[in-house]
């Protein structure tokens, strides 16, 4: 796929491993819609970063825990860019919420965050990627692949992610193409400290942590790869295949 001189939009791009993506994206001399919520400072600094990258850059704000944002997102995008040719839906929340703590307005925002916006955003997105093509990347999380004791609603809702992304990838070919990244730890949680990047680093079998790069990598394969579509890359240092 080429990707010079076309439209991408990140969500989560203020900050992490958002960021990240739309900055690569912008090393590829592309327009990113930088989406944001609440980090409007961490977007303003990656807008300048892809624009020193050699890209364009325009920021979106919206709350996708807003039923209605999504789709008002890919609107507005449209509207002031004109087309949309890559969707890299990063935008998540996790929190810990250990079993008999689990509110159901916790569940539903994270599921409203994880799960329906980068579906609605897709849903949305795709008519405009039908004449071109187009790709879309879903960042879903090892929690996927295993099971956390103190964030199960964050884990099944990235595991539906993982459901959605080759359900997508079936309904939208051949036009556009669907996959998603599962990350392990590329960043520490929030709160998270020494002791338990050292307990991960001696658990994983390349016996270090990951990087926002390896993920990023991932992506450029993704979007590069014309042949593959509805896969679930693992990027975790090999996490999953200890047992």
């Amino acid at each position: 796929m080429k990707l010079e001189g076309r439209v991408a939009l990140v969500t989560g791009a203020g900050q992490r491993v958002g960021r990240a993506l739309a900055i690569a994206l912008g090393r590829e001399h592309m327009h990113v819609a930088v989406h944001y919520n609440s980090s409007v400072d961490g977007a303003k600094e990656t807008a300048a970063e892809i624009e020193r990258e050699g890209g364009k850059a325009a920021l979106f704000q919206a709350d996708l825990a807003d039923p209605d944002a999504p789709a008002a997102l890919v609107r507005e995008i449209s509207e002031q860019l004109g087309s949309l040719a890559v969707v890299v839906n990063s935008a998540a929340v996790m929190e810990r919420t250990p079993i008999g703590e689990v509110t159901a307005e916790a569940w539903d925002w994270m599921f409203a965050v994880n799960l329906r916006a980068p579906f609605l955003i897709s849903q949305a997105a795709a008519p405009l990627m039908q004449a071109d093509g187009g790709v879309i990347v879903n960042i879903a999380d090892l929690a996927a692949f295993e099971s956390w004791p103190a964030y199960v609603p964050h884990s099944i809702s990235k595991a539906a992610v993982v459901k959605m992304t080759s359900s997508l990838a079936r309904a939208l070919a051949p036009a556009v193409r669907v996959n998603a990244i599962a990350p392990g730890a590329v960043l520490l949680p929030r709160g998270w400290n020494k002791d338990d990047a050292d307990h991960l680093i001696s658990t994983t079998p390349l016996r270090r942590l990951g990087d926002p790069e390896d993920v990023v990598n991932a992506m450029l394969y993704l979007l590069r790869s014309d042949y593959v579509t509805g896969e679930t890359l693992i990027v975790d240092g090999g996490r999953h295949i200890r047992k």
